[in-house]
This record gives C-alpha cells, sequence and structure tokens, in this order.
C-alpha cells in the first residue's frame, strides 16, 4: 500500500470510528475508477443516505442544517463518490502531493480534498467580522479569556486559524480558545468558519477529557446529538467554507471544543465548554 494512500485512510479512520460506518472508508480506499450510479432512487445513493442520516439523529459529518442538506442530497453524494466535481483521488487521479511523506498534516490532505465540497461560504472580511463578533446575552472576561452565557439562547461565531492569529487556534469574539459557559437546557447555534488557506478544520462538543492526544475522538463520541462539524476544506476563490452546527446542552458538566482533525487538538485547537447547572 502507497504512502498516499495509506495518509487518505488515516485522514477518513477519524471519522469511521467515531461513527460514520465504512461507507466513506470504503470510498476512498477503493479504486475510484467507477463512480457508483447517481439515479435517486439507486440503491448505492439510498445507502450513503442511510450511512449519513444515522449518524447522531441525521446530523452529517459537515454538520449544520444547510449544510446537511448538501451533502445528504445528490450534489453531496456525487461529490463524495463519482461525477465530474468528485476529487481526482477518487477516479484514481491527481493524488495530491501533499500526501507524500511521513510528516504531513492530515489537515492539509483533507484540506485539499474538501475544498470543493457543496455547501455555504463566507468572504474574509464576513469571517474577520465574525471571529470579533460578541455574542448577544454573553458576558466577556478577557483577562480570564472567558465566555459566560446568562441566556438559554446561545449563538456562537468560531472562526479556525484566522488571518492574522495564532495558527491552529480558535477565535471566538476576539479571544483565542476561550472558556465557554453556557446555561443547562440551553439551545446552542455555532457557525464555524474556516480561515485557514490551506489547512481542514472541525468543531466538535466532546466529552474526551484525553485532549493531549492526537485524536481525541477517537476515544469518545461528541458530547450531544448535533455537536459535530468534521471536515470544513481550504478556501477556495468561491469563499471560506462555513457550517452551523446546533444543538442542546442538555447535561451539566465540563466538556471541550476541539478540532476534530488528528492532531489539531494537541496542537492546540481546544477550550473548555461547560455546561452549568439549572437555577
Amino acid at each position: 500500500m502507497t504512502r498516499m494512500r495509506i495518509t487518505v485512510l488515516i485522514s477518513v479512520a477519524v471519522v469511521a470510528a467515531a461513527g460514520l460506518g465504512v461507507g466513506l472508508a470504503v470510498a476512498a480506499s477503493g479504486s475510484g475508477t467507477q463512480a457508483p450510479a447517481a439515479a435517486a432512487g439507486s440503491p448505492p445513493y439510498s445507502y450513503y443516505r442511510s450511512m449519513m442520516s444515522r449518524y447522531y439523529g441525521g446530523s452529517s459529518m459537515m454538520g449544520g442544517s444547510g449544510t446537511d442538506q448538501q451533502m445528504m442530497g445528490m450534489a453531496g453524494y456525487r461529490w463524495m463518490f463519482g461525477g465530474a466535481s468528485a476529487p481526482g483521488w477518487m477516479q484514481g487521479t491527481d493524488m495530491p502531493g501533499s500526501m507524500m511523506g511521513t510528516g504531513t498534516d492530515t489537515g492539509m490532505v483533507m484540506g485539499q480534498l474538501w475544498a470543493n465540497a457543496p455547501g455555504p461560504r463566507v468572504s474574509a472580511g464576513q469571517a474577520a467580522q465574525l471571529g470579533g463578533q460578541i455574542p448577544a446575552g454573553a458576558r466577556i472576561d478577557r483577562a480570564a479569556k472567558a465566555i459566560t452565557f446568562s441566556t438559554t439562547t446561545v449563538r456562537l461565531a468560531v472562526v479556525a486559524s484566522p488571518a492574522g492569529g495564532p495558527d491552529e487556534t480558535f477565535r471566538i469574539a476576539g479571544l483565542v480558545n476561550p472558556a465557554i459557559t453556557v446555561p443547562a437546557g440551553a439551545k446552542v447555534r455555532i457557525q464555524v468558519v474556516n480561515a485557514d488557506p490551506d489547512t481542514a478544520h472541525g468543531l466538535v462538543v466532546t466529552a474526551s477529557q484525553n485532549i493531549s492526544s492526537p485524536m481525541p475522538m477517537m476515544t469518545s463520541h461528541p458530547a450531544f446529538t448535533g455537536s459535530a462539524v468534521w471536515f470544513l476544506g481550504n478556501p477556495t476563490t468561491a469563499g471560506m467554507h462555513t457550517a452551523t452546527l446546533t444543538f442542546t446542552a442538555s447535561t451539566p458538566g465540563t466538556y471541550h471544543y476541539v478540532c476534530p482533525v488528528p492532531g489539531h487538538a494537541q496542537e492546540g485547537m481546544t477550550g473548555t465548554f461547560t455546561v452549568g447547572n439549572s437555577s
């Protein structure tokens, strides 16, 4: 097995291990010379939808209701499994050069593979605005790098590796990897933007305490149904990929938000997410 193919398998293993099933891994490791039938009622498409929808109540690996519809639909299926817009490696051609070598950041591989995936985008200017946006109902403690919500409706914007900021970090309300606290039972909506020019990022709220691990998502699933945006690819001329995750912070406790790309949480893309007791 070539280094290139091994790297692809490592890249998709975190998704499969987190509960998405074997369909994606099979697509990545196969020859890719024959795309499955794309008819709406075909067995391959039915399996694809079943695989994607059974993960945590219908939340796709890209997260967010708008992107869910993109990835669950025919456009997402064709992108993942074949057709003119599919990545070249799925068709047996154009293996990304960054897959060569043993020290390759998996995110660089995934960033290329997901760069043209369907889904919403924002401009660089919009991403900068979102990264500094102060959420409604939040108290900001800049000295402690903490954001505390008193409302049961929580709206956040998270920008991964923003311009002018430290690499491999999240910017939220102008802070780097702040501690976030929300009331128990809060309805949480988080918009995630990947501003990194050459690396995929995502965001998962997880119960894993093994944040020093290169792959914390291997030890624990997302903490709440819907609290995962897996991979957002590299920005293109069309803009920066964005996705929105929505969940209910139902169980009090201390969790972490992390980038699920292997190695990224270990390098600093993580912060605490505390769900307080109801009062």
